[in-house]
């Protein structure tokens, strides 16, 4: 093979003087390699190193020309020949595991006589090399509890310090193979056919997540302007750490409503209001939860990132409560429709469990990672392109300095809750849309869900989320008929929610496998003022339920029961006005057949997947 210098580029990626090297050909590299290491070629040990060498260097040079030729081709290939391709590439990889595993023979030999032989064997441990490759063919990804790694050489960890050899992670605060297995298995779920263009960092929680993103890209006097209803925790950060004068002094504005015109109506009013800040150049950044909490309602994503984008302002979307199942907003075919950033809480129901706390933060490649030194041209928020220094992406500017980074065991716990996601999600709807439409049907229970036929927020959900489906979120609230005020006494409606057990978990947190409950103004929503209470829909008896795998009717006739118990008495009647029973089922039946049906019908024909 003739030493071309495009292919001896490649060659010199594996040359432990990859920065330094003068060599002109592959032959010369094996050689320098040999003298690196102290060894001379003429012997017979270097002979039969300097063969092996050439192999791989020429390896290297052949497997650039394999990924070039894959990523100009494959799109033009049909399923048969992709089946065929990836399972001989696929066969590749075993062929190169046994090619390590070979040299792990010699290399414990040598190991074992320069370690075991001294009597180091129990202080220095297994060399995990050794034994961790056929760790490579695990049919789940491996749980690499590790803080440190091995490193080749020298040239090697300063390209890896500088972000330009990512083979080696180097310690477990900022990169781990579970944890960046993860991040791309949420960016292909998320991201679907455009995964390509986009790259996540995974956090400890949500929370970490969230305030990750907020840091990177809030500066001093800033101003964030956030759809109303959001997680306490959000608010909370928003309000008292970015807000606090003695912090950044970020002037935080809410927006109600769930479209364009509304956030176009809030934006305008926001550049009167601040305009001084604006006039010093400060910037507005848009922060939206769409599903909400805790009410479950969708914003029109699509539509308030292209307004936001046409202002010229970025946009940040926690699409936990959706998951990328119901909302999966960077699939949106114009890149103006979809958010900047995104971020999930694993540990809700991407996990499903309530095992674990996790976050993510997902955006596009170049605002999420670049090498260091380098620049990438980008497309502008308001159209055009812009420049972006390495130094202005996410991992440099926050992630590689606060150490918030998610550790393998946690990682794992993820990865294997989203398998089932799209069942567990798929039943869940189903019984949201159930308990609400049942719940709303007693005249003394306000239901805030969008499941319900004629609520405000109905028509939006059915555009805005997968199948029209509704999140397993929504609220409840005991009001009278003519809506002058709540039908029970606090009294009651407290020993009321404390027999809602053991049906219902009272619980905090939501996309759990069970069905919880909680009273927001006294928990997740309990930082928030009166004022921000009473304009966020909340009152002292909304009951927040977060819709968990259970058949709902169970769920519907504790909730009837502990009515007789606790509100009957002070309310004569109450139990006797929910739906009888066998329209309950009839409900149910109704609601299960029909969206098992618009699902089957939503996926791929048999003649589209032998494509």
């Amino acid at each position: 093979m003739a030493d071309h210098a495009s292919d001896l580029g490649a060659a010199r990626e594996l040359s432990p003087l990859r920065k330094t090297t003068s060599a002109t050909s592959v032959d010369a590299l094996v050689r320098e390699q040999l003298l690196h290491f102290s060894l001379d070629p003429a012997s017979e040990l270097g002979r039969e190193l300097a063969e092996v060498a050439t192999h791989v260097y020429r390896a290297n040079q052949a497997m650039h020309g394999l990924w070039e030729a894959t990523l100009a081709r494959i799109a033009s290939l049909d399923r048969r020949d992709r089946i065929a391709f990836w399972n001989a590439k696929r066969f590749l990889c075993f062929q190169l595991a046994k090619l390590l595993d070979t040299l792990q023979n010699p290399m414990r030999k040598s190991w074992q006589s320069l370690v075991v032989d001294r009597g180091h064997a129990a202080q220095r441990g297994p060399y995990a090399l050794f034994d961790n490759v056929t760790a490579i063919f695990s049919s789940t990804p491996v749980i690499t509890r590790t803080a440190t790694y091995l490193y080749a050489c020298t040239e090697w960890i300063d390209d890896a310090f500088q972000g330009k050899e990512l083979l080696h992670e180097i310690y477990s605060r900022l990169m781990n193979p579970t944890s960046t297995c993860l991040a791309n298995f949420i960016v292909d779920v998320e991201a679907g056919p455009l995964a390509g263009e986009y790259f996540a960092w995974n956090f400890n929680s949500g929370m970490a997540a969230i305030d990750a993103v907020l840091a990177h890209l809030v500066g001093y006097r800033d101003i964030v302007l956030s759809s109303r209803n959001v997680y306490g925790g959000a608010h909370q950060l928003l309000s008292d750490w970015y807000g606090k004068r003695g912090n950044l002094d970020v002037a935080v504005e809410w927006f109600d409503g769930f479209g364009a015109r509304d956030f176009e109506l809030a934006l305008a009013q926001l550049r009167v209001v601040h305009a001084d800040r604006l006039a010093q150049g400060r910037q507005i950044y848009v922060y939206l939860e769409s599903p909400c909490n805790p009410h479950g309602y969708v914003l029109d994503v699509p539509a308030i990132c292209r307004a936001a984008h046409v202002a010229g302002l970025e946009v940040i979307c926690d699409s936990t409560v959706g998951t990328p199942f119901l909302h999966p907003v960077l699939r949106r075919e114009d890149p103006a429709e979809r958010p900047d950033f995104v971020i999930h809480s694993y540990t809700k129901d991407l996990v499903g469990s309530g095992t674990t706390t996790a976050g993510v933060a997902i955006a596009r490649n170049e605002r999420m990672f670049l090498a260091k030194g380098s620049r990438a041209t980008i497309a502008g928020v308001a159209g055009g392109t812009r420049e972006i220094d390495w130094s202005e992406t996410l991992f440099w500017n926050v992630y590689y300095v606060k150490g918030a980074f998610l550790d393998a065991d946690k990682a794992f716990e993820v990865i294997n809750g989203m398998r089932t996601l799209e069942l567990r999600m798929l039943q869940k709807c189903i019984s949201t849309a159930t308990l609400a439409r049942a719940l709303a049907r007693h005249p003394e229970i306000r239901v805030n869900c969008n499941a319900v036929p004629g609520n405000e927020n109905a028509s939006l959900r059915e555009r805005a989320l997968y199948l029209g489906l509704p999140a397993p979120l929504f609220t409840i609230a005991f009001e009278r008929p003519d809506g002058s005020g709540s039908a029970i006494s606090i009294e009651a409606f407290k020993r009321f929610f404390d027999c809602l057990e053991p049906a219902f978990g009272l619980q905090v947190s939501l996309g759990q496998v069970n069905t919880v409950v909680l009273c927001p103004a006294q928990t997740s929503h309990s930082e928030l003022s009166g004022e921000a209470l009473r304009a966020a829909g909340i009152s002292p008896t909304t009951i927040r339920i977060a819709v968990g795998d259970e058949d709902p009717r169970a769920l519907l006739a504790h909730f009837q029961r502990a009515a007789e118990l606790a509100l009957d008495p002070v309310s004569p009647g109450f139990s006797k006005r929910f739906a009888a029973p066998d329209e309950i089922d009839a409900l149910y039946r109704a609601i299960y057949l029909e969206t098992h049906e618009r699902y089957v019908r939503a996926q791929p024909a048999m003649a589209e997947l032998l494509r």
